[in-house]
């Protein structure tokens, strides 16, 4: 079952609305629906919440260190309440997956995320669940470095939202360890329909 649930950004108001902001979003929408508030904490680097559900402790935790330091607050907090590895869930944007979408999976690599990263290498251990939140791709890897860190289209930024707010249905279930009604929640989902083409001479 997840114990901690991260979200992925960077701090600061020029930073809200970007793509590379998306766990920060799913965070946040998984606080109001816990009615939990987040609350600085020097000693994990981030804002941080705690609560309990059905008896169980969890924690909801963004990391404030920028990016490519997200791994020093996750493992401080991970290390302080011995969560293991394998009950963090880390939510952040994904390059390779279409806005609107979302996949859910355990371990692997980092997919050049500097933001997994560094999580893998102050965890010691990439066996942590992460939620990918796709954001797309602007089709050439030497613009992705802008592209994170630029606003959404308001297509997207829809497509985003909407995505954020059909995936935190599955929280009940990661917290009670259903990750396969989770998983089934995450990639369920119908892509939207194509418009129409536009009459000619229109």
């Amino acid at each position: 079952m997840i114990k901690l649930f991260v979200g992925l950004g960077n701090p600061g108001t020029e930073y809200e609305a970007t793509r590379h902001n998306a766990g920060f979003w799913w965070v946040d929408g998984l606080a109001r629906d816990l009615g939990l508030h987040l609350n600085s904490d020097r000693a994990y680097h981030g804002l941080v919440a705690r609560g309990s559900v059905k008896g169980q402790n969890v924690w909801l935790l963004e990391p404030q260190t920028f990016m490519n330091l997200s791994g020093k607050s996750v493992a401080a907090l991970a290390r302080f309440f011995k969560i293991a590895p394998e009950e963090i869930l880390v939510v952040h944007d994904e390059l390779d997956v279409p806005p609107g979408q979302a996949k859910l999976k355990f371990g692997g690599g980092h997919g050049g995320h500097n933001g997994l990263r560094d999580i893998h290498a102050q965890l010691g251990s990439s066996d942590y669940w992460r939620l990918r939140i796709g954001i797309g791709h602007p089709g050439d890897k030497n613009e992705v470095a802008d592209y994170v860190l630029r606003k959404p289209s308001p297509d997207h930024r829809t497509l985003i939202e909407e995505c954020v707010a059909r995936t935190l249905k599955a929280a009940p279930d990661l917290l009670a360890g259903e990750i396969t009604r989770a998983t089934s929640t995450v990639h369920t989902h119908k892509p939207p329909r194509p418009k129409p083409p536009r009459p000619e001479g229109v």
